[in-house]
């Protein structure tokens, strides 16, 4: 059973609730979508036995009371045992926003948690609009050398950033350049940033300190990732994609990322209404 239940009545509820949402893992995204939908239980029902006569002999302010318990509880319960349903479509939201919001490092190095990013990132843009509309021009020339669309790139870019806000700093506070999260590898002679990251082995996460590529610019980060897709045989099936999913597919069974749901990810942010609405206002 669930510790601390809600009374929807008190004013304070929802900013308890808020403060629960804690770091955003499912585990949390799940107890704040029960405790929101017994919230809303205990509303249905207050609703319910305000519509039958209150008078009668065996009703006061202590039997309101005692009632108005007995509801909380049973509305804690029913949410807790599926409920209405309410509980579950919640916690499937939450949980996609906090994966399309979470940046990745990307190149066999698994994800780069938000939780890090206070010290470590740097803003590239300040909306989804803004990022597309930065970023085209750079993308399309990168995505002609590997013969894709050009929104698969502002896509897979925006997924490793968080649209743009998440880009990896150096210790002084400037900007790395790196839209893709390409690791430094041992032929790597340019600038290196390090950064702990998690790594997915085996399915659980490990964190590990890595070293990544650093640019001069965002012009060379696409010509990083374009060199990297399109020189290396690994990559052979990226080439050419045409399709969402294939492409997203492609990438993560190359070896791309070491996350197993990146394909999902990078699929949804292509077909997703952000990046389309930013295609739309960036071509006005």
């Amino acid at each position: 059973m669930m510790t601390g239940s809600l009374n929807a009545l008190d004013p304070n509820s929802l900013a308890a609730l808020k403060r629960q949402s804690g770091d955003g893992s499912a585990e949390s995204n799940k107890r704040v979508a029960q405790q929101f939908e017994a919230m809303f239980l205990q509303l249905v029902m207050k609703s319910m036995r305000a519509t039958v006569p209150s008078e009668g002999m065996f009703e006061s302010e202590s039997t309101r009371f005692f009632q108005g318990m007995y509801d909380q509880q049973l509305a804690q319960v029913m949410a807790e045992k599926g409920g209405l349903g309410l509980a579950a479509a919640i916690e499937r939201q939450l949980n996609a926003a906090t994966a399309a919001q979470s940046p990745l490092a990307a190149t066999e190095s698994g994800e780069l948690p938000a939780a890090q990013a206070p010290r470590l990132w740097a803003p590239y843009s300040a909306d989804a609009q803004s990022f597309v509309s930065e970023a085209w021009q750079q993308a399309s020339v990168a995505a002609k050398d590997l013969g894709v669309p050009t929104h698969f790139l502002v896509a897979q870019a925006a997924l490793e950033t968080g649209w743009g806000k998440a880009v990896i700093r150096h210790p002084d506070g400037s900007s790395s350049f790196n839209l893709f999260n390409i690791k430094a590898g041992a032929n790597w002679q340019g600038r290196v940033v390090e950064t702990s990251t998690l790594e997915y082995e085996n399915g659980q996460a490990v964190r590990r300190t890595e070293r990544f590529c650093a640019y001069d610019s965002y012009a060379e980060s696409f010509q990083d990732y374009a060199s990297l897709i399109g020189q290396s045989s690994r990559y052979e099936k990226v080439l050419g994609q045409q399709d969402p999913e294939g492409f997203a597919r492609a990438l993560q069974s190359a070896g791309y990322a070491t996350d197993p749901a990146y394909a999902d990810k990078l699929t949804r942010v292509i077909n997703g209404s952000t990046l389309r609405q930013g295609m739309i206002s960036s071509s006005r």
